[in-house]
C-alpha cells in the first residue's frame, strides 16, 4: 500500500492546537503553542494495554459484589447489577430495567472487547479496513461516558433517599469498582492513537 498520510509526508500534527509541522528533528516544540511534538502519542499502546487489564480485573468485581441495598422499615437486601435489572422487571419497571442493563452491563463490556480488537489489531498488524476501525474506536470514544449514568443514579439515590429507619439507600462496594471500570476505559480510549491502526495498513 502507498504511503499517504502526514507523516511519511514529512509533517507532524501538534496534539494541542493542530498545526502541522515540517519533521526537523526527532522532537521539538510546536511554533504556535510551543508543546512538544510527536509522530505518535508517546507508549499509546503500553498505556491503552495497562489501562485494560485494570479495567477487566475490576469488571469481574464491579459485577459480582452488591451494587447498592434498598431499606424499607430497616428491612432490606443488597443487590448486584444483574439482581437489580431482575428486580427492576419483577417490579413491572421494563424500561428502566432495559436503561440500565444496556448502560451498566452491555456499554462497559463492548466498550472492552472494542479497545481489546483495537489492541489486537496493532499488535498483530491485522491488515483491515481502517477507516471502518477508526469509526470503531470514535464510537467507543463516545458511548463510553454514559456507563457513568448507573453511578450518577446511585449517587442520587443515596443522597436523597436517607430517611433513617423509614427508608434509605446505601452504595455497595461494586459501586466504587465499577466507577473505576468507567474511569480507567475513557482514560484507555484517550491514551490509544488511532493512527497506529493506519500505520499498520501502511507498511
Amino acid at each position: 500500500m502507498k504511503k499517504n498520510n502526514a507523516f511519511s509526508q514529512g509533517l507532524i500534527r501538534c496534539h494541542d492546537c493542530g498545526k502541522l509541522e515540517k519533521i526537523v528533528s526527532e522532537s521539538k516544540n510546536c511554533k504556535l503553542c510551543g508543546s512538544e511534538l510527536h509522530a505518535r502519542l508517546p507508549h499509546s499502546f503500553q498505556r491503552t494495554f495497562a489501562l485494560l487489564i485494570s479495567s477487566f480485573a475490576l469488571y469481574i468485581p464491579a459485577n459480582l459484589f452488591p451494587i447498592m441495598t434498598v431499606t424499607q422499615l430497616n428491612v432490606g437486601e443488597p443487590h448486584t447489577i444483574l439482581g437489580g435489572i431482575i428486580a427492576l422487571i419483577h417490579g413491572n419497571m421494563l424500561p428502566i430495567a432495559m436503561l440500565v442493563l444496556i448502560a451498566s452491563i452491555l456499554v462497559p463490556l463492548l466498550k472492552l472487547l472494542g479497545l481489546s480488537l483495537l489492541l489486537l489489531c496493532v499488535h498483530f498488524r491485522w491488515q483491515v479496513n481502517a477507516k471502518r476501525w477508526t469509526q470503531l474506536y470514535r464510537v467507543i470514544a463516545f458511548v463510553g461516558r454514559w456507563s457513568m449514568l448507573d453511578i450518577f443514579m446511585i449517587s442520587i439515590l443515596v443522597s436523597l433517599v436517607n430517611l433513617g429507619g423509614v427508608a434509605q439507600v446505601i452504595a455497595g462496594s461494586a459501586a466504587t469498582a465499577f466507577a473505576a471500570v468507567v474511569v480507567l476505559t475513557m482514560f484507555a480510549a484517550k491514551s490509544f492513537d488511532p493512527r497506529l491502526i493506519w500505520d499498520v495498513q501502511d507498511e
